[in-house]
């Protein structure tokens, strides 16, 4: 196992930066002891999550975090991606702190520091405060204002201590899932109407690295979730489809940080007064630039008879209003979760990354990277992680500038809609118990870590 594990590993430049993920309400739990967030009352309302549970407890990150810990110092990798609940924090968003909200994450970066682990915090990953949502969420502009005070706060608490740091998480799943599918918290379905809720995720993203600048902080990316978009055929249909889909999910989000434009058309849409002010700030320099990466999309043009709306994906019911359509990618396994394992797709994405951006393309670290399947003696994992650290290694080889790699995720968790039906984690959960094990994977990565480190 650590030779071929070796393997994939070794070749990596010294100073790549290794690393696992995790995400506050996914893993922390005690949720009275801190303010409420969209998600506690997503999952209030039945049926919205499909085992029906919520993240109240989760792993009891909050009170086993020297536990996790030391599974992180353990593996033997150089960082933990973790967020930080602005409702935590910020019981309603702003205004007066909860102090031991940020105890937590000021004992949290001790320990990690203690254990010679890097802390990555990630300061928006989708739990936003019910009290800002009640104020209008993400469609108001004054969310992206509060944001940025809240970065301000966390900052001046640890960022004597914390050299890189995440602004948001996937801005484009909480606006798609979200705000236009409402499959995910807040529960809104607005469709195309979701667009401002983009904007002022962006929007947030500029004024909170502006704050940790003023802070003092000097190593700040973002985590956007991004994958090659297929076209179900030659078709002129089906290449317009895919134009569109992709242009949606990946360049309405990238663009506007990297090139300081939207994409052609969008801009005219979103809500401001004045765009080109707004797009400075969400264009404010980056020290690198995160990826997301999961697997590629085929899309091609909505379905027609005899396929009936509403469509299944990957577990997201898709209205009939949307102009496009993704499709099932055959001849590839598949996770737990439906999703197809296509390592070589993770080569393609990142050199067209480096293509379509060129020198405005800061450095790059996949900030998340993972599968989900079930049982202690993971070998599926440990096939997809090998595949994906190969495919990564050859981008490295095509000058594809990337500094890190992190695993989503270090523990079982609850997975938003799903619940805790879908197990991502390199150590296993009993949700009965809250026993920790680690799984095959965990080990087989801890040994090639070792084995690159001689």
């Amino acid at each position: 196992m650590a030779a071929t594990a070796a393997s994939p590993i070794s070749p990596f430049p010294r100073d790549f930066l290794w690393g696992v993920s995790t995400s506050a309400h996914q893993i922390e739990g005690a949720a009275d002891e801190r303010g409420a967030s969209v998600w506690d009352a997503f999952t209030a309302v039945p049926g919205r999550v499909k085992d029906g549970t919520t993240a109240a407890v989760a792993c009891d990150h909050y009170h086993r975090y020297r536990e996790d810990v030391a599974l992180v110092r353990d593996l033997g990798v150089d960082a933990y991606r973790f967020s930080v609940s602005w409702p935590r924090v910020l019981p309603t968003g702003a205004g007066a702190v909860h102090p031991a909200g940020l105890d937590f994450y000021d004992r949290l970066v001790d320990e990690l520091c203690a254990a010679g682990v890097r802390p990555v915090p990630t300061l928006f990953h989708w739990d936003t405060p019910l009290a800002v949502q009640e104020a209008g969420g993400w469609r108001s502009r004054d969310t992206a204002e509060r944001f940025a005070a809240y970065a301000a706060v966390v900052a001046a608490r640890v960022g004597d201590r914390v050299e890189k740091w995440i602004t948001l998480n996937e801005p484009a799943e909480h606006t798609l899932l979200g705000h236009a599918l409402g499959q995910h918290a807040p529960g809104q379905r607005l469709l195309f109407d979701a667009l401002p809720a983009a904007h002022h995720q962006l929007l947030a993203h500029g004024l909170a690295v502006q704050a940790l600048r003023a802070a003092g902080a000097r190593d700040i990316g973002i985590a956007n979730s991004h994958g090659p978009t297929w076209p179900a055929s030659a078709a002129e249909e089906d290449t317009a489809a895919a134009d569109f889909y992709d242009v949606l999910l990946n360049r309405l989000f990238a663009d506007p940080l990297l090139l300081g434009r939207y994409p052609d058309g969008y801009g005219d849409v979103m809500p401001s007064d004045d765009l080109d002010a707004d797009l400075e700030i969400i264009s404010e320099p980056l020290d690198w630039y995160g990826i997301n990466f999961y697997q590629p999309t085929k899309v091609g043009a909505p379905l027609r008879h005899p396929h009936p709306y509403p469509t299944e994906f990957s577990g997201l019911t898709l209205p009939p209003e949307l102009p496009f359509a993704p499709r099932e990618i055959e001849g590839y396994p598949v996770t737990d979760f439906g999703w197809p394992v296509v390592p070589e797709a993770l080569t393609e994405l990142l050199t067209a990354f480096r293509d379509r951006y060129g020198d405005r393309l800061p450095p790059l670290v996949i900030t998340e990277n993972g599968c989900s399947y079930e049982g202690l003696d993971d070998q599926e994992r440990i096939a997809y992680l090998d595949g994906h650290l190969r495919a990564l290694h050859r981008a490295l080889e095509a000058g594809v500038d990337v500094r890190g790699y992190f695993v989503w995720s270090l523990m079982d968790n609850f997975e938003w809609a799903e619940g805790y039906r879908r197990r991502f984690g390199l150590v296993h959960v009993d949700y009965a118990t809250l026993e920790r094990t680690p799984k095959a994977s965990y080990h087989w990565l801890r040994e090639a870590l070792r084995a690159r480190r001689g």
